[in-house]
């Protein structure tokens, strides 16, 4: 075996013992670790956590950059990070459980999906950065080793086109966005193009934004042009203002410019009041003072 070659089995061993050792520090609660034998689904998430309520979870590697996936709650004391898995708003900092390993000093590796079960029957999707401290509401968190990256992208890809629950829907979606699974990009586009609701297109897009990438944005381009309502382009020149200015910024111009869509130019026009760009303030001086 060659040098490189060792280089990249070794570097392969340690991704996967990092992704098997991740596990969120839970306080006010217990977790089980349970190593998953096989792919994981929806029954498999359900049946691990039985008539509940309870957390299901379990780690995959995150889409490259610098996330932070957490709450922040505090007192007049200060703040601290961390989130109630049972009361998203509740007040007062959560109590962090020690760490268990090293101490990062680089960003998330891993993104942590928590699926609340109650009633045999999943209600709730969550994501977390692997450093956000996790508060369990006194609920038992099944730990899941072993979940592979692209049966995640298929389970949460099957809830984002769940119609019957919108909150479950959007935490699909949002989870997705974060997988670095280049499957679960595939999937958010898929979403953008063919959800079966405005309100599930828009969000798509929402996150497509935060991927960016020539893909996304070819995708938000195409739903600004192609799309049959008036709210899902809307929602996608605010995708557009969401991109890095570089390539947010040009594409704005060109639509409060030249596109046919009285709408879509008034919220271009909008989004780019809100840029605090140079070029956006030369662009209202060009149409102000011809």
């Amino acid at each position: 075996m060659n040098r490189s070659v060792f280089l990249l089995v070794i570097a392969a061993g340690l991704s996967a013992a990092a992704s098997a050792s991740a596990q969120p520090r839970l306080s006010n609660g217990e977790v089980r670790t349970t190593a998953l034998s096989g792919a994981l689904s929806r029954s498999v998430i359900e049946k691990t956590a039985g008539a509940g309520p309870a957390w299901v979870g379990y780690a995959v590697p995150i889409v490259a950059g610098d996330h932070q996936m957490c709450c922040w709650s505090g007192d007049s004391g200060g703040c601290c990070s961390g989130c109630r898995l049972e009361n998203r708003s509740g007040a007062g900092p959560v109590v962090a459980a020690p760490p268990t390993g090293p101490i990062k000093l680089e960003g998330s590796t891993q993104l942590f999906v928590l699926y609340r079960v109650e009633n045999a029957a999943i209600s709730k999707i969550r994501m977390f950065s692997e450093d956000c401290a996790l508060d369990g509401g006194g609920l038992v968190l099944h730990w899941l080793t072993g979940v592979r990256a692209a049966d995640s992208v298929a389970v949460l890809g099957a809830f984002a086109d769940d119609a019957t629950s919108r909150s479950v829907a959007d935490g699909a979606l949002s989870a997705l966005a974060m997988h670095a699974d280049p499957a679960a990009l595939e999937r958010l586009i898929t979403a953008a193009r063919q959800g079966a609701t405005t309100h599930a297109r828009g969000q798509a897009l929402f996150w497509l934004a935060q991927r960016a990438g020539d893909k996304a944005i070819g995708t938000i381009s195409d739903a600004i042009d192609k799309d049959p309502e008036t709210d899902v382009k809307r929602r996608a020149v605010f995708a557009l203002s969401q991109l890095p200015k570089d390539e947010g910024v040009p594409r704005l111009i060109q639509l409060a410019r030249t596109n046919g869509n009285p709408v879509v130019r008034k919220q271009a026009m909008f989004w780019l009041g809100q840029s605090n760009d140079p070029r956006a303030l030369e662009f209202f001086k060009e149409i102000l003072f011809k």
